[in-house]
């Protein structure tokens, strides 16, 4: 009996901004240091859009490159989603702007709202379009320009986030490869402990929601952190032990990148040796809906995922949401 078609990812691509901020640089801004960010986060760096360079501006960077790396046109496109918080604007969608810069003639598209859990929720849903046999190529990108909803009087966030945007095209397949299965949970009772109050339409653009600071990101960390933990490693374990898998078999465990600590908590949990774990948030910093995407395509770059190999991805992030996804690694094409 033939293999069930699957959607496997074909090609990747990242996009960090040239702008270097380091700690140091936030020193000169807000009451820290570099030490005690990098003892608390593992972040020494991220990186910064320059004036006028927004999300939809990365994405089509991103999106160009994977062109170019699978060798073909915009017009072979069928659908373009994007996981992003920070859209360049409420309408029209991201997707429709990269699908116009980059001449996606033949694609519809949308954004879609999950925090630093968007990529995996964009990723299933372009899973699913692939299963279905109605598309062949689906562009899934992560991406977000926090630096725009950081306030840099609040020295508890303005140090933990960076910009950047990833990607991957799916494809379908028939050898087995590709995307295995994902968890995806959502627990809402938890989004007043990490949200953005101002600029939707329970509390619209004034005067007054401007001199609140309501238009920046909020969060209560410890509270985060403690959920974050337990949620990344749960949805870790489960994923595996639901395919008799365990943390031996996995080559590699690309965590969405918040925290070094939750990281550690996680990779604890599961099992791993430190090669077998993916981390660059001393370099990046918390890109949001990107830093699995990144991670992926750093991931190929450097030769650290070949064919036949089990890629572990987690995340949790506002919602509060959270979630994991197991791809056995497929062919180049």
């Amino acid at each position: 009996m033939p293999n069930p078609i699957r959607a496997t990812i074909t090609a990747t691509s990242k996009y960090l901004p040239e702008k270097v901020m380091t700690n140091h640089d936030l020193e000169k801004v807000v009451e820290t240091n570099h030490e005690w960010i990098v003892s608390r986060t593992g972040i020494s760096e991220r990186r910064v859009v320059e004036d006028g360079q927004a999300t939809a501006d990365m994405c089509t960077r991103v999106a160009e490159e994977i062109l170019l790396k699978r060798a073909i046109t915009a017009d072979d496109i069928d659908v373009i989603i994007i996981g992003t918080v920070t859209p360049d604007m409420l309408f029209p969608s991201t997707a429709a702007l990269v699908q116009d810069a980059i001449g996606a003639s033949n694609a519809w598209g949308y954004d879609l709202s999950g925090a630093c859990s968007g990529f995996l929720f964009a990723l299933e849903n372009g899973v699913n379009y692939i299963e279905t046999g109605r598309y062949k190529k689906v562009l899934v990108l992560g991406a977000d320009t926090m630096t725009s909803i950081l306030d840099y009087e609040d020295r508890t966030t303005c140090i933990l986030f960076g910009d950047g945007a990833g990607g991957v095209l799916l494809e379908p397949s028939s050898d087995g490869d590709g995307i295995i299965d994902s968890l995806l949970f959502t627990d809402g009772s938890g989004g007043k402990h990490l949200c953005m109050p101002g600029g939707g339409s329970l509390n619209p653009a004034t005067v007054e929601t401007v001199k609140q600071r309501m238009h920046y990101i909020k969060q209560d960390g410890k509270k985060v952190f403690k959920v974050a933990v337990k949620g990344m490693a749960d949805i870790s374990l489960d994923i595996l032990k639901k395919h008799d898998l365990s943390g031996k078999d996995i080559k590699l465990f690309i965590p969405h990148q918040a925290n070094k600590r939750i990281i550690d908590a996680s990779v604890d949990r599961l099992g791993l040796s430190p090669d077998q774990v993916l981390i660059n948030i001393d370099k990046y910093a918390n890109t949001t809906g990107a830093t699995i995407p990144i991670g992926l395509a750093e991931a190929v770059e450097e030769g650290r995922i070949q064919t036949g190999d089990y890629i572990l991805l987690a995340a949790f992030g506002a919602g509060f949401t959270w979630g994991s996804t197991l791809i056995r690694w497929g062919h180049s094409k």
